[in-house]
């Protein structure tokens, strides 16, 4: 990005009223030479009006030096101009005063008036000055001349300088205009950039959560069976060998959907929803990470692809509740499963999410409430699902499997369902168990 605005308030350092040093030296020569012109016209004027010639050399360095100010007072200079003009004096301090004052930011009605005025004086001088030299005998021409002469020497002494002041007025307003449009540029570019670079950095925090939240549903639920089926079987290992070579089988079916279901959701992570993943090529320095090069964007894209397809593409349904809560019966759990309304199809996303809530709250009872009558209810409604997990009270004598919490599980419960737009409740009943219930729009 350039730094246009910097380079023009950087480039500011001249003395006094000057924006630059050489429009400082520009100004003080042309005063010096305006001084010395006004001087040697000074020598003429003072013999005619019948003062000292020094006199008269004085005045005209006095006059001509005003040009030093052109740019600060344009207007003094401008009529420092048309008042010496009788004594046909100060044409480049004319010349460049109506030039500067053209050109500055002044209402065009101050520069047409000025410039009214200095026209009409030169125009009256220059009349009157070839009517002397006629009457004289200087000039033997006809009496057509003499308003020829003023007419042409008051328009070529005024309008030039004018019309050029203009111009040039109206090019320097219109690059400050873009100046000021390219300091903004870059200013909004720069807020743009920040803003972008923080929804990246959201994007990123919200899809680590969301994946987070999928393998802890994924994973937590069956290991925690495996736990519970690992303890019966230490509990029943000399006991009963037939119930514990049971439960050794049904340990190692959970073990292996478990490392399936991690093993495919890695290895979409790892690909990033677009192929498999390649290795770095040997010319990478290996002082710089591969992913150092990937644009802060795609990870929030890459992790929401990943995320959508183990949503979409791989994810539970609700045709699948009815051997969850089997594998709950199976690990020891008294559980019972009811389903209210017609049953039919949903949106793969909210299918998923009343898996995972049910899911996770059966997990919850394992953990926490171990040998405890839990109740799955389940309710097809005319625009909405609805589930609900309630656990009895565990008996005092009841194992727990002592499962470890992260307790993280509720408020993933709530997370997903709020995504939807649903309701999400849980909290202890009156009978001193706990109750978990949450409503999903069917849309």
């Amino acid at each position: 990005m350039t730094a246009t605005g910097e380079d023009h308030v950087t480039a500011r350092g001249g003395p006094w009223w000057w924006a630059r040093r050489r429009s400082a030296v520009l100004d003080v020569s042309l005063a010096v030479v305006s001084a010395l012109e006004c001087a040697l016209e000074g020598i003429p004027f003072a013999r005619d009006a019948g003062i000292p010639v020094a006199a008269g050399v004085v005045f005209g360095l006095l006059a001509g030096s005003v040009l030093l100010v052109r740019r600060r007072w344009p207007i003094a200079v401008v009529l420092v101009s048309i008042a010496i003009t009788p004594a046909e004096m100060g044409f480049l301090m004319g010349v460049v005063g109506l030039y500067t004052l053209a050109a500055a930011e002044l209402p065009r009605r101050i520069i047409g008036s000025l410039a009214g005025m200095s026209l009409v004086g030169t125009l009256i001088v220059t009349f009157v000055k070839t009517q002397q030299d006629m009457s004289r005998g200087d000039l033997e021409i006809g009496d057509w001349f003499v308003p020829f002469a003023a007419i042409t020497m008051s328009l070529g002494f005024t309008a030039p300088p004018v019309l050029l002041g203009l111009y040039v007025g109206a090019r320097r307003r219109l690059m400050e205009s873009l100046r000021e449009r390219a300091d903004s540029l870059e200013r909004e570019l720069q807020l743009l950039a920040e803003r972008a670079e923080e929804r990246a950095e959201w994007a990123r925090n919200e899809e680590r959560t969301r994946i987070a939240r999928e393998m802890h549903d994924v994973v937590a639920h069956r290991v925690s069976l495996m736990v519970v089926h690992a303890a019966a079987l230490q509990a029943v290992a000399r006991k009963d060998p037939e119930k514990a070579v049971k439960n050794a089988a049904l340990v190692g079916d959970m073990g292996r959907q478990a490392l399936t279901e991690l093993r495919e959701m890695l290895g979409v992570l790892r690909s990033g929803g677009d192929g498999p993943s390649r290795e770095p090529s040997a010319s990478t320095s290996p002082a710089v990470p591969a992913s150092a090069s990937v644009p802060l964007a795609a990870v929030g894209v890459a992790a929401a692809a990943a995320a959508s397809r183990v949503a979409d593409d791989e994810g539970p349904c609700l045709a699948e509740i009815e051997e969850l809560v089997g594998q709950s019966a199976a690990a020891g759990m008294v559980v019972a499963l009811s389903v209210e309304g017609d049953v039919r199809s949903y949106a793969p996303l909210v299918e998923q999410t009343a898996y995972r809530v049910v899911q996770e709250a059966l997990t919850n009872v394992h953990k926490h409430a171990a040998g405890a009558k839990t109740y799955v209810r389940l309710a097809h409604r005319v625009s909405e699902i609805a589930m609900q997990v309630e656990n009895e009270p565990p008996e005092e004598a009841a194992s727990s499997a002592r499962l470890p919490s992260g307790g993280n599980g509720l408020v993933g419960m709530r997370e997903r369902v709020s995504a939807l737009g649903g309701v999400f409740v849980s909290g202890p009943t009156d009978a001193g168990g706990f109750r978990v219930s949450a409503v999903i729009p069917a849309s």
